[in-house]
Order: structure tokens, then sequence, then C-alpha cells
């Protein structure tokens, strides 16, 4: 065949020194992997348990705390907050602070008493309804053990046949629990994450390339010149894109669209921004397009694993949800889900909207001195 071992060696020793002087590409070969392995192994988990509830008590009674006892004993529920007004409840669910809300009326102790069968009132957030649905389906078991040791000696009839009240579930936000009405509208940060990350990565780097850059630097250009020059064309990009999700979303798919425009577009901005900004520091960093890529899938891959786009976020365990929280979709997600489903305005999603500006203001000024760093 005419092949030589001595070439086919010097061949193998050539690819293998290129592997080690290339260190970034090295590094994601063996990152990638640990990361998947990690995240899927520790931090996905689709039976979320010690779920955030608050509860409103209008009775005082020891049954009354013998069923909230029963509610976090099962692992499901973990009560955050105690609160005097429905009002406070809905503050609580607008702002994503609790995933569910127990309401136990006034006559509850009265009502088991003389075998009334009274109710309790749940309700969950059901804008992500995988998050919710473990925790309404341990419900169903809690009435038939909650108060079996508060019903002794002459109570002891009124759990014999049936339980002794009722948990009534109600879903808000999403009722009818259909996923697309969590998935889609979290698409509107994934996709956007993902395009003008990568396109603002190559679109640079392709620059410097074919030595387009070399005529930037020859010119009095300063390094935020260029970067809002070279970005304000994908932000046209990133609003337009914005636009179809959302109209695609409520038109084919039926989400709702029940208001809080304002931190919708304040948060869409500051998410564009940011994700741009994003795209031009790591087009600073890689030296071709190749190592942009890697770059970009290499912040993509955390970024729809731990926002909670596909997996609950609230089932993850807490050091996840700490770097989750310091991803920027994580924010974007809250906001988008909260004006689409929720009518979330600006004052409900401070929290989420300062992340995002705070993200953007660091990464623009870090791409600026890294720019100006590759000039030099």
């Amino acid at each position: 065949m005419g092949l030589s071992l001595s070439r086919i060696l010097a061949v193998l020793t050539k690819e293998f020194r290129q592997l080690r002087r290339d260190r970034l590409t090295f590094a994601m070969i063996l990152g990638i992997p640990i990361m998947q392995l990690l995240l899927f192994g520790y931090a996905i988990n689709t039976d979320p348990k010690h779920l955030p509830t608050a509860v409103l008590v209008q009775d005082q009674g020891d049954l009354s705390r013998s069923v909230i006892a029963a509610l976090q004993n099962s692992q499901y529920f973990d009560v955050v907050q105690t609160v005097r007004t429905p009002a406070e409840l809905d503050r609580l669910f607008e702002h994503g602070s609790v995933l569910f809300a127990v309401t136990i009326p006034g006559d509850f102790t009265r009502k088991v008493v003389r075998g009334d069968n009274p109710q309790i009132l749940v309700e969950a957030d059901a804008s992500d309804p995988t998050a919710t649905a473990s925790g309404v389906a341990a419900l169903a078991a809690i009435p038939s053990y909650a108060l079996v040791h508060d019903l002794q000696g002459p109570l002891a009839g009124r759990a014999a046949v049936t339980a002794p009240f009722e948990l009534v579930v109600q879903r808000r936000y999403n009722p009818e629990s259909i996923t697309a009405y969590n998935i889609v509208p979290g698409l509107l940060g994934t996709i956007l994450s993902l395009t003008l990350v990568i396109m603002t990565a190559l679109g640079m780097t392709r620059e410097s390339e074919r030595g387009t850059m070399e005529t930037l630097l020859a010119t009095p250009l300063r390094p935020l010149e260029v970067m809002i020059g070279k970005l304000t064309p994908y932000v046209l990009i990133g609003v337009f894109q914005a636009t179809v999700i959302i109209s695609m979303a409520h038109l084919l798919f039926g989400v709702p669209l029940a208001g809080g425009w304002g931190a919708l577009i304040l948060g869409l901005f500051l998410f564009i921004l940011g994700s741009l900004s994003l795209g031009f520091l790591v087009s600073t960093v890689a030296r071709n397009q190749l190592q942009a890529m890697q770059m970009a899938f290499f912040y993509f891959l955390p970024s729809i694993l731990l926002s909670g786009f596909l997996f609950p976020f609230r089932g993850m365990p807490v050091w996840a949800q700490w770097i989750g929280t310091l991803v920027p979709v994580t924010h974007m997600l809250r906001v988008v889900r909260g004006a689409m489903l929720k009518g979330v305005g600006i004052e409900g999603s401070l929290q989420s909207l300062g992340a995002l500006a705070i993200f953007m203001v660091a990464v623009a000024a870090l791409a600026v001195r890294q720019y100006r760093t590759t000039l030099d």
C-alpha cells in the first residue's frame, strides 16, 4: 500500500503538538464533558422537593398546626412565609417568592369537630407546571393522615370513613398546566442568548482572521466607539427576534399577554446588550472562529440547564441555584414569564432587572478593557 509508519507517526506527533499549543480547545475538550456530567448527575432533579410555601392561617387551633406540620413533613413543602391577608399572598406569587400558598379558613376546627368536611385552599404557581406537579400530587395523601393523632377518643369516628377535610387545589396563571405556556416564553431568553452571543463573537473574530481589524487599528476610533458601532446592528436583530418570538407565542400557542410591558421591554433591552457585550468579550479572547464557537457553547450549556428553562429551578441543590442565579438567562426567564403570564411590572421585577443591569455593565466594561488590551 505504500504506507510509512514513520510518516504516520510524524503527522500524529504534529497533531498532538498542535493540540497542546491550542490550550483553549484542549480545555473545552475536557471541560464540556465534565460540566455535563456534574450538572446532569448532581444539579438536575425532575422531582423537586422543599418548595417554598406561604400560609394564611385564619384558625389558630391545634388542628390547623397539625395540617401545616403534615405539609412540611411530606418534604415537598417548606413554609417560608406566614401572611395575614390574601393580598400578601398575591404579592409573593407575583415576585416568585413562593410556589404554593395554603389558606386555612377561620372555622376549620369547628367544622372538623362537627364532621362537616371543611375545605383548605392550596394555590399553586402553575406558570412552571413541572416544578409544582410533584407537590400537587403529594397533596392527595395529606388529608388521610394529617389529623390522625388529633382525632382521638370521641373524635375518632371523624376520620374512620372519610378524610376529615379536603384540600382544594387552584392552579394560578396556567390552570390547565399547558407546558407551552412555560417553554415558549422561555425560548425568548435562550434563543436570544444563543444567537446574539454567537453572532457577535463570530463576526468580530472573522474580522481578525481576515485582517479587517488591522484597518480599525489604524483609525483613531476608541474601543467604546468600535463596540457601539459593531453591536448596534445586532441590537436591532435582537429586537426583531424578540418581536417574532412573542408574536408567534401568542398567535400560534395561545400564550397569554397579561401585561407587564414595561418590565418586558426593559428586560429585553438589558439582556440584549448584555448578551452582545459577552459576545464581544469572547471575540477579544478567542483567536479564531472555532474557539469563539466553543466558548459560546461553554456559556450556553449552563444557561439552558441551570436557568430553569428545561428543569425546575427549585429542584436543584442550593449550590446549583446559586450558580444559576449568576446566569443572566435565569433572570430573563423570570422577567418574561412574570410579564406574560402574571402581568408583573417593573416594580415586581426589580430584582431580576437589577441583576441584568449589573451583568450588562460588568461585561461591557470588561469587554472594552480587554479590547483596549488587545489593541496594545
